[in-house]
């Protein structure tokens, strides 16, 4: 009993550092945050106590749907997309060449870029008249002018197009190290059996890989209900509202009209939704793990 204590006890001490960081920096805003959602404040004057007013006046703002639905719609389209582009690019930085190396260093080299950068770089490449996309385009013989950020689809493919080539270096990596984890003894029974590259593709890697598939995934859906930056640096929002995300709404909330209240109210809105599909996630997972077995 006393060895259990000491080493108890050293335990605490180890998690004690980490412990107060996560209460102050993870906890108190959490709880902080749920106090202010019930209150009408700016920051600078007196709180105003409104009770569940900002959640009723949440249900009925036409922008918060909106913009969640913005929202839903880059998650629902990028995700599948992003995690089978990352997949491809696995396959290929996984096969034996002399360009194995060169080829990890060039996709996942954007990813260390920040946000500014790749951001003033998609508005280098897609405005009108001078833009490298356009540019190219007409020297190609391709007539018209595409006003890619004046339009609300042909913005929403420029976002989409930018993060990918921005983040996807992080996926790949992960199916990378699964890959590699992946016994050689499984690909040479099944080229004795004559399977194709496809066919081992299919039977082989992909079954295998399926856990890390399961967080990539998560991993992805989160990462892109997050999604602020490349729309606000990019589009700022537009045309008119018609790529603001969610975030990008409560900020604008929050800084721009000075209403901390209401912006913690959907933020805590944005967080319910994240821990539904988390917990979906989990007891799905969980479901298919059991019947695996």
């Amino acid at each position: 009993m006393k060895k259990s204590a000491r080493d108890g006890i050293s335990a605490a001490v180890f998690l004690l550092p980490y412990g107060i960081l996560y209460a102050v920096f993870i906890l108190w805003p959490v709880v902080f945050g749920a106090y202010v959602s019930l209150y009408k404040w700016n920051m600078m004057g007196a709180e105003d106590f409104v009770g569940f007013t900002n959640y009723v006046n949440m249900f009925t703002d036409g922008s918060f749907w909106e913009a969640m639905g913005h929202t839903f719609l880059f998650v629902v389209i990028t995700t599948p997309i992003y995690i089978v582009f990352a997949f491809l690019l696995a396959l290929l930085c996984n096969r034996e060449t002399i360009f194995k190396r060169f080829y990890r260093t060039v996709y996942f080299m954007p990813y260390v870029l920040s946000v500014s950068v790749v951001s003033y770089l998609a508005v280098f490449m897609f405005q009108p008249y001078t833009g490298l996309i356009n540019t190219t385009l007409h020297m190609l013989g391709v007539s018209g002018e595409p006003f890619w950020l004046a339009n609300p689809t042909l913005a929403w493919i420029v976002i989409m197009f930018i993060t990918m080539w921005w983040t996807v270096g992080f996926n790949m990596v992960l199916y990378v190290a699964a890959m590699q984890d992946i016994p050689d003894e499984l690909y040479e029974a099944a080229s004795i059996d004559g399977a194709s590259r496809a066919r081992m593709t299919f039977s082989v890697t992909i079954p295998m890989i399926k856990p890390t598939t399961g967080v990539i995934f998560l991993l992805q859906v989160i990462a892109s209900f997050k999604l602020f930056a490349q729309p606000y640096m990019i589009t700022s929002g537009g045309p008119g509202t018609a790529t603001r995300p969610i975030i990008q709404y409560i900020y604008e909330t929050a800084f721009k009209k000075n209403n901390l209240g209401y912006a913690s109210t959907m933020s805590y809105a944005l967080f319910i939704v994240l821990l539904i599909f988390t917990l979906i996630y989990q007891v799905l997972s969980g479901r298919k793990a059991r019947a695996e077995k």
